[in-house]
C-alpha cells in the first residue's frame, strides 16, 4: 500500500518516443538567441500566473495509480499544489514560496518543511521530483544555452538547445537538452543528463492543442532511462493563465486548510 509519508518527502505538464535525426542544419534560422527561445517556452507553459487541473498517471511494472491535482502558481516565486483524488491522498498539498517548500499531510495534520537536499526526491512516487513540481531551479537563470541547430523529431523540425550549468550554480543536472518546434516554439522534448554525461531521463510533450490564445502540449510523459517499465504521464485537464491570485492563497495557513 502506498505510504504518503515515505513518498511525499518532496509542474507544467505528454506519448510516443520521438526519434532524433543525427544531422544538424540551420535551414530555418531564427533571430532569437537560444536563451530567448527557452524564455518563450517558459512563458508559454507558465505565464505570469496560472491555475490548472491536471491528472498524473504513475506507471510501474507492478502497479499504476492516478492522481488528480489542482495547481496555482505566480511566476517562480509561489506555487501551491493540492491533490483532489484518490480519496486516501485527498488534501495532500505542497507549497513553495521563494526557495522554501512545505508539504501538508491531512491524515496526520502535519506540515513538513522540505530541505534543499530533498528537492530531487520523488513527488508522490512519480518520476517527477519536488524540484520539477515547484520549479525551484531556473532553467533561464541557472544555465548557459547554446543553439546547436535544427533536427527532425517525428513529423516536426525542432531547434536543439543545449543547456549547461553556469559556473558556481548549485544544480543537479550536468546538462539539459531541449527540442523546441520551429515556428511556434512549442516544446517537444527535454533530456536530462548527469554530471558524467549519462542520459538519466527524458520528458516528451505531445497532444498539442489550442488552449485559449496559447498552443500548448497537453500531455507530458517523463521516462527514467534506467527503470524499464516505469514512467509518469501528466495530462492537462484545464488551465487559466495570467489571472489574479491572492497572496493569502500561498500561506501555511491555507496549506493546512482542507477541505
Amino acid at each position: 500500500m502506498f505510504n504518503p509519508l515515505s513518498k511525499i518527502s518532496l509542474i507544467a505538464l505528454f506519448i510516443f518516443v520521438l526519434s532524433i535525426a543525427p544531422a544538424y542544419t540551420f535551414a530555418e534560422p531564427t533571430e532569437l538567441t537560444a536563451t530567448q527561445i527557452i524564455k518563450k517556452v517558459e512563458q508559454l507553459l507558465r505565464g505570469d500566473s496560472a491555475h490548472s487541473i491536471m491528472e498524473m498517471n504513475i506507471i510501474t511494472p507492478r502497479w499504476q495509480r492516478t492522481l488528480r491535482m489542482e495547481n496555482w502558481e505566480v511566476g517562480r516565486k509561489k506555487t501551491l499544489v493540492r491533490i483532489l483524488s484518490p480519496k486516501k491522498e485527498e488534501g495532500v498539498g505542497s507549497l513553495k514560496i521563494d526557495y522554501q517548500m512545505w508539504n501538508y499531510l491531512p491524515r496526520v495534520e502535519r506540515v513538513i518543511k522540505i530541505p534543499p537536499s530533498m528537492m530531487m526526491s520523488s513527488w508522490m512516487g512519480s518520476d517527477f521530483t519536488n524540484d520539477d513540481l515547484v520549479k525551484e531551479s531556473s532553467i533561464v537563470d541557472d544555465y548557459d544555452h547554446e543553439l546547436k541547430g535544427i533536427v527532425t523529431l517525428g513529423d516536426f523540425k525542432a531547434y536543439r538547445i543545449d543547456a549547461v550549468p553556469k559556473e558556481g550554480t548549485a544544480v543537479v543536472w550536468g546538462k539539459l537538452v531541449f527540442f523546441v518546434r520551429t515556428g511556434d516554439y512549442v516544446p517537444l522534448r527535454q533530456e536530462y543528463f548527469s554530471e558524467s554525461g549519462e542520459l538519466v531521463r527524458y520528458l516528451d510533450f505531445s497532444d498539442v492543442r489550442q488552449v485559449g490564445k496559447r498552443l500548448l502540449p497537453t500531455r507530458w510523459e517523463m521516462v527514467p532511462v534506467n527503470k524499464p517499465g516505469k514512467k509518469t504521464i501528466v495530462k492537462l485537464v484545464d488551465i487559466e493563465f495570467d489571472i489574479a491570485l491572492k497572496d493569502e492563497l500561498f500561506t501555511l495557513r491555507n496549506l493546512k486548510k482542507w477541505p
